[in-house]
Order: structure tokens, then sequence, then C-alpha cells
């Protein structure tokens, strides 16, 4: 049986609340945190997917949109790469994890620590004291999760707000119970300090970086104080089983600091939880200003009131049920990167720093940009939604280029990676500028990304991820040759997969060197957009790799996965030219051979939609007038590769990605091209859509009874495009009627 996603009956009381004002609607029961933590059971994925790509890796987040410290329920308690901290089939919870795990990721959590309960004989091992639960028991929302836990008959509860959480423990009989506070170090790093004068427990998890720098320092630890609402007993530290009566223990293998409590029927013990990138004492200081209280319930409260406002920043219509639950867990899902790194004064660690901290002079600070998935649909998602955000996010990126000398091709961990390819900070910079949001240095910007542009980094930044992978060759034949093997990258070789989006990036760069009146910088960077035509092979009609001399690859397979293509195939990748469809259609023969070619991508099932680069693939109908086909396409993609339980998504989610492809498509429009500012139409999923689009300004978009595809459109009465939606117009708000045909 499924976890319940309804609501406790203290947050019942929220709901009458609403029920009095019409402007807003109850949507958490519409959200199932717990979509994406089994594997996929979705059609591609069966088919496309292997090992962790079955995997979306989401995590049933308890926190705020965008927040610093995501709270989770643990059931694998390592830091490993591709290791969730919890996974629905698993049958032990072994506490609340404090979390910075890259929702929908293969990648590693970092800085993190848990809290558990252990009644009766204090356990430190977590296979001793670990227990059952059934997932009868739980309850899960974005600003609350609790579960029984067999082994102790104790009731564990957690809310949160975003750098700081509350737990409660509710328990069922007279006994001695135990809290333990781990740091999860795989390094055998990090240190618990216990203060009884202050009834807390506070400590730090050094973060280490991930791809290039693999195992280096970060130069920054996930910080946190753990503040009891009662005096404890009894303070102790331990390493695996090895306890010690001591109030501190640093930089051992699996330590962990425990206290106790005597406990009585019927008793709850409350808990305060602050957590930071720079300090304990930023830790506290972000606890005392978010959570001065010991109200849980109001706490769950307010987290729930948060909830509701972003969620009802789209408001969807109409019959079935499970569309908008699978709608709005993946609106929730687009809400948990990028995250979070400052604390409330505005202090956050330097980036690419050991241990320096700066401070803001205006907004917030955010990392871990998952940049080779979200700029295609999850970042455009809050450019409608969330203008000063992303303003949030340019200006955290600049930072970085600045604190780091190169604008970073994928942040995580505060650092450079290098992970994946392509150079996406540009055209998610060079999108937010074209659609109005600029409330930045524009010319330092424009600075930075032309510097990734245009010259390589000196060897040894080049080596710690600074620059793009493989330019140099890039730009002396157009394309990155097969002899190019593409050293100092996590992904190695992939040359024509780079050659395809260093295309669209300098074509998204051209768009701002254009508004910007760079005129050489322009004609340079719109010739080399059309680097995407050196790497498709007329002779057998779609992409393949090339040798320095000109020479194809001579055993070229439409079908199989290529060492030259990223997580995909040469049919799959060779639709990504989002800058230039016309000409793509026109390098295919025309419209007929590109509608067959769409055609056979489908009906040989090689649409993976679980590999981003294809995700604008069912959208290219609408360049060559086949709206009808494109809706079908899409209305497939939406019933086979989305549910609403545990195995709902299509393989990793990337920060929110695959959800943002619902969210828009069930919207009815998408971002083919996100650095342009327009979208494609096609027929929303629900009977109607509104979209607050301003302080005071909505879009609504309304479909006839019975439509299957769209015929024509009008706006506030008066005649609109059929094909194309204008940013200018969706933000400007207005009545979308949209006459289908059958």
């Amino acid at each position: 049986m499924k976890e319940r996603t309804v609501l406790p009956s203290l947050m019942l009381l929220l709901v009458c609340h609403l029920a009095t004002h019409a402007q807003t609607k109850n949507l958490l029961p519409y959200v199932n945190t717990l979509t994406g933590t089994a594997n996929s059971t979705t059609v591609t994925a069966q088919k496309h997917g292997a090992g962790t790509e079955q995997l979306a890796n989401t995590i049933p987040a308890v926190g705020m949109p965008f927040g610093m410290t995501q709270w989770t329920p643990q059931t694998r308690i390592t830091e490993q790469k591709c290791v969730a901290p919890y996974y629905y089939k698993d049958t032990l919870f072994s506490g609340f994890r404090g979390s910075h795990w890259l929702s929908g990721s293969c990648t590693q959590d970092y800085g993190s620590f848990t809290i558990m309960p252990v009644c009766g004989t204090l356990k430190t091992t977590p296979n001793d004291y670990a227990s059952t639960y059934s997932h009868q028991s739980v309850i899960a929302s974005p600003s609350y999760y609790a579960l029984t836990l067999d082994k102790y008959n104790v009731k564990a509860e957690v809310s949160a707000t975003a750098r700081c959480s509350m737990m409660q423990f509710s328990f069922t009989r007279d006994e001695d119970c135990y809290i333990i506070v781990r740091p999860n170090s795989d390094r055998g790093k990090g240190a618990v300090y216990i203060d009884p004068a202050n009834n807390e427990i506070s400590g730090y998890n050094p973060a280490y970086r991930i791809y290039q720098g693999q195992g280096q320092p970060a130069g920054f630890s996930g910080y946190f104080v753990v503040r009891f609402e009662e005096s404890f007993q009894d303070p102790k530290v331990f390493r695996e089983s090895g306890i010690l009566s001591a109030d501190s223990i640093k930089d051992q293998a699996n330590i962990g600091g425990a206290v106790k409590f005597k406990v009585h029927k019927g008793s709850i013990l409350k808990i305060r939880i602050g957590t930071s990138f720079t300090s304990i004492a930023a830790a506290r200081e972000n606890l005392s200003a978010e959570i001065n209280h010991w109200d849980f319930n109001a706490l769950v409260k307010a987290g729930n009131d948060v909830w509701n406002k972003a969620l009802n920043k789209i408001v969807v219509e109409g019959p079935v049920e499970k569309n908008k639950r699978i709608f709005y867990t993946a609106l929730y899902h687009t809400m948990q990167h990028p995250r979070l790194f400052n604390d409330v004064k505005g202090t956050y660690p330097a980036f690419s720093q050991s241990y320096q901290v700066k401070q803001l002079a205006t907004g917030n600070y955010y990392d871990d940009f998952s940049m080779w998935d979200i700029y295609r649909a999850q970042l455009p998602l809050y450019e409608i939604l969330e203008p000063a955000l992303v303003n949030d996010f340019v200006r955290s990126l600049l930072l970085k280029g600045q604190q780091g000398g190169w604008l970073p091709i994928f942040p995580c961990w505060n650092n450079y990676t290098a992970a994946m390819i392509g150079d996406h900070a540009i055209p998610f910079i060079a999108s937010a500028y074209n659609k109005g949001i600029r409330d930045y240095d524009v010319e330092e910007a424009y600075r930075l990304m032309r510097q990734n542009a245009f010259d390589t980094a000196a060897a040894a930044d080049y080596k710690q991820g600074k620059g793009r992978r493989a330019l140099t060759s890039y730009l002396q034949y157009g394309y990155v040759p097969l002899e190019d093997n593409v050293p100092f990258a996590f992904h190695s070789k992939e040359q024509v997969s780079r050659t395809l989006e260093y295309a669209f990036d300098d074509a998204a760069l051209s768009t701002m060197a254009a508004a910007l009146h760079k005129k050489a910088d322009e004609q340079l960077l719109r010739k080399r957009a059309k680097n995407y035509t050196h790497v498709f092979d007329p002779h057998i009609g779609y992409v393949n790799g090339r040798y320095a001399s000109g020479k194809w690859y001579e055993h070229p397979d439409a079908d199989k996965k290529a060492f030259f293509i990223t997580e995909g195939t040469p049919r799959q990748y060779g639709f990504y030219v989002p800058h230039d469809i016309p000409g793509l259609i026109t390098l295919m023969g025309g419209r007929q051979k590109f509608e067959q070619a769409l055609d056979s991508i489908f009906e040989k099932k090689e649409y993976w939609h679980g590999n981003e680069p294809g995700q604008q693939i069912p959208f290219l109908y609408s360049y060559i007038g086949k709206p009808a086909l494109m809706q079908r396409r899409i209305d497939e993609i939406l019933a086979d590769e989305y549910d609403d339980g545990p195995g709902g998504l299509c393989g990793n989610d990337d920060a929110g990605q695959i959800s943002a492809w619902y969210v828009f498509a069930a919207m009815g429009f998408y971002p083919v091209n996100p650095v342009a500012p327009e979208y494609t139409l096609v027929k929303p999923l629900f009977d109607r859509v509104t979209i607050q689009t301003g302080p005071a300004t909505t879009a609504t978009f309304q479909v006839r009874a019975g439509a299957t595809f769209i015929g024509s459109v009008k706006r506030n009465g008066k005649k609109y495009s059929a094909a194309t939606l204008l940013h200018k117009d969706l933000i400007d708000g207005g009545i979308f009627e949209i006459e289908a045909l059958k």
C-alpha cells in the first residue's frame, strides 16, 4: 500500500483557512513527494534506461522551495555517488537526514548529518539501531513527514524552513531514549560537540569535490546545531560501536554523539536544528532567525502556506484528478534546486575557495546548478514564475565567475566540476536577458560568457574544470574531431554531442552580442552557430563522428549508443539544433523527409524521454505544420512517461528538468529554443490553466471541450498565432481561447 500523501490532522486547519480565500486553493494534497523514489515503471525507461538511469533518484524532501537543506527519511547511510538517502523499496529507517542531495541526480550527498531516536540500550551502529516501518504509517508532504518506528513504537515527525527544521518524537512507554546525531562523512572526517549547558549538539561534515577535482576538499562544510527543548543526561560520543563518556569527537570514521532522555508514555521530545555552509555560529544565527519557538504545528502551517502559495502560481482545472497529482508533484520537483547557499545575514562560502567567507551586497546566493539539464525547461519555467529569483541565479553565476576566474560550466558543491558537456550557463543568462530579466551587471555577464566562448584556460586551471572542454579543436575545425579524446573532463570523448551543444551555446551568445552591439562577435558567433552542419553526415542522413581530416566514422549506427554521443544514440541526438530548426529541416532533406525522420524515432521506439537533448523532439512537428502529429506524440509521452506513484518518473529527474517538461507540456506550451522569448503551442492537458505572471497579472488558457489538437487561438477575443506564444504576451497576461480540432 502506498504512503498517504494527505495532510496530517493539524494541517486540516489550513484547509478551512484556505477555503475562506477564493484566490488560494489547497493544492498540497496533490503532491506526492514519494514519486521518483522507486525504479521507473515508465515505457522508455524500461527500454533505454540502464542501472541508475532507471531511477529518478528524488527524495521525499521536506523543506522550502529552493532551500538550503532538505530533510528526508534516511534508508541509506552513505554519501556515495549515485546513492540517494532514501529509496521506497528499503525497509529500514535510520533517521532524518539534513541532506544536500541533488534531487533526481546520480551525484552524491555532501555536508549531511542524521538524527535518530534509539530507545532502551544505546546502540551506535545503524544496523543495530535502525527500525522497520510500515508504508501505511507514513504521511508525506512538502512541509511535513511522519512515520512510526516499529522497533521503538515511536512516532517521528519533521517540518522545516529554508535553512532549519524542527523534529518531534512521541513516545508510548516509560524508558530511556537516546537521540543520536551523526555526521555522514564517508572519509572519516567531521566533528560532533555536545554542550549540556545549552542543551545543544553541534558539528560539521566537510564537503569534497566530485567530477573534476574528484576527492579534493570542496573548501566548505555542512555545519549544524541541534537544540533540545529540555535538558538531557549522560552525553556520550562514539566511533563505530565504541562509546566514550566525552563531549566531543572529530576526524574518525563513523562518529557521532548521543544524549539520553527519560521519556514517559505520552511525552513528546522536540528538537530544533539550524544549518549553514559557513560556520556553527552561523547555523545558530539561522536557527534563531527562522525558528524562535517550539510550536511544531505552527511551523507546519507556515510551511504549508509557503508551498501553497508557490503551487498556486499555476492553477489547473479539469476532471482527471490523477493528472493534477502528476502536475503538482512535478511542480514541487522543479522547486528543489538551485540551492540557497547563504546565511540569513548574507554570508556564504566563496566559490572554488578554501573556507573563505564572503558577504552578499544584495539578494541571495545559490549553487547546485545541474546546468546540462535545467537550462532547457526548469530555469525557463522560473523566468515566467519568479523573475526576481532568476536575477539571483544569474548574479550567483557571475559571482562564481568573478571569484573563480571563469564562468562555471556545471557548478555544484560550490566548485567547478566540468561535469556533462556544453557551456550552458551561457544560454541560461542569454535566455534571462532576452526575456527582460536584467537586474545584474550585463557587461560583466557578457565578459565572462565571451571568455568561455573564445579563450582556453591555462593548463592548471583547465585541469581544475575551468573553461570549455575541447575548445581549441572546436575552434580549429568547426567541430570536435574524433582524435580529440577530451581529457580532463568527467565525460571524455562525446565529440559530436559537444559540437552540437557548443553550436547552440554560440548561437545563444550571439543574441546578447547583437543586443549589446558587439558586431564582430555577433557575426563570428552566428557563423559558429552553424557548426552543427559539420557533424551531419549527408551519406547516412544523421549525425556521425568525424576525424580531423574530414573523414567520417566508418561504422555508424543510428540506433546504438556511440562513444561520440552523450548518453544516447545518433538518432536521438541528431535533432538537437534548437536554435536553427529551419536549417536542420533543410539539412535533412526538406519537410517531408524531416517528418519521416521524426516519425521514425517514435515508430522505432527510439525516443528516450529520459535523455534531455531529445525532449524538444515531439514539438518539432509544429515547424512543419503538423499539429495533430505533435499533439499525438506529446499526449503519448504525458500518459506513458509520468505516473503518480513511486515509479512515476522516467529515469533521473535531474534537478527537476524531467518534471519541468511535464509542467510545460501540460500547460500547453514549451521552450523549444529556451534562449528565444517564445514558446511552441500545444493543446493543454487541462480544460483551464491559469498562470500568475506578475503581482496583478495572469495568463489563462481555455480549451473547448472535446478538442484533440490546436486549430486556432484567440487572445482576449482577437486572433492569435496557433503555433507560437510570445513571452511578452504571456507575461502581459490575458485569456487565450484555444479552438481545437478533433
